[in-house]
């Protein structure tokens, strides 16, 4: 079996003997890019029906079409972790979304804060780079990514049996007013917030609710994908699938 040095992440069902015709963009890369040719081998993923095979039955300048062979691997589990976050400047968002999918997240949720400086969001540019990353990294799996919401009316709806582990810059100053990585059981969400940190009202709002837990990151300032890349990554050293 011929070897694939590309790995593409698909809408399209896949499955033994499945076509899977590409998009305009996806026929550039392989053909124009990449300058594959009928018979090559790419590998596919869904983030539903694990990582299949294909190899290449049409190569056109517009259009191009695989067809699914072997399954390589079966379709993959998140860990039970979700990243709130408010989106900073592009780049460092990016970061963050892709670190995130790297390290095994199930859901993105950008959140407006008071100090957000980011005044929107492309949630179909944040859902291309987590296609991108998982290409990258080789999982199966594809985080979901969640419209930006005012951090107020996410708060109100949410459910309290995933607990918030808010990561509270003034605890790097007060080692005392919040705690070490204690993990509660049960699913988790992390909470990061912007360039700035929180308000003074959103500290407030955050500390009189039962299911979410202060956690200090050490005894420094983090900038806000630091603070998203350090505590995910102690979660899955504690209870993820590392």
């Amino acid at each position: 079996m011929q070897q694939a040095r590309i790995r593409l992440c698909v809408d399209h069902p896949l499955g033994d003997g499945q076509p899977v015709p590409l998009t305009e963009a996806q026929t550039h890369y392989l053909f124009g890019v990449m300058r594959l040719g009928a018979g090559a081998a790419v590998l596919l993923f869904n983030g539903r029906d694990g990582e299949w095979m294909a190899t290449v039955e049409q190569a056109g300048k517009r259009g191009g079409a695989l067809r699914c062979t072997t399954q390589t691997r079966p379709q993959g589990r998140h860990s039970d972790l979700w990243l709130i976050f408010a989106p900073v400047k592009k780049a460092r968002t990016d970061f963050i979304v892709e670190k995130a999918v790297e390290l095994g997240v199930a859901r993105l949720v950008p959140v407006q804060t008071d100090f957000t400086n980011a005044e929107r969001l492309r949630q179909d540019k944040a859902e291309a780079h987590v296609r991108e990353a998982a290409e990258q990294c080789e999982t199966t799996v594809l985080p979901e990514v969640a419209p930006l919401t005012p951090l107020p009316r996410l708060l109100a709806g949410w459910d309290s049996a995933r607990r918030i582990l808010w990561a509270d810059e003034s605890a790097a100053r007060d080692r005392a007013g919040a705690g070490r990585l204690v993990l509660p059981p049960g699913p988790a969400a992390i909470l990061v917030g912007p360039e700035g940190g929180f308000s003074d009202d959103e500290r407030a709002r955050l500390r009189a609710l039962p299911f979410v837990t202060p956690v200090a990151l050490g005894p420094r300032i983090l900038r806000a994908e630091t603070a998203a890349l350090a505590l995910v990554t102690l979660w899955q050293a504690q209870a993820g699938d590392w």
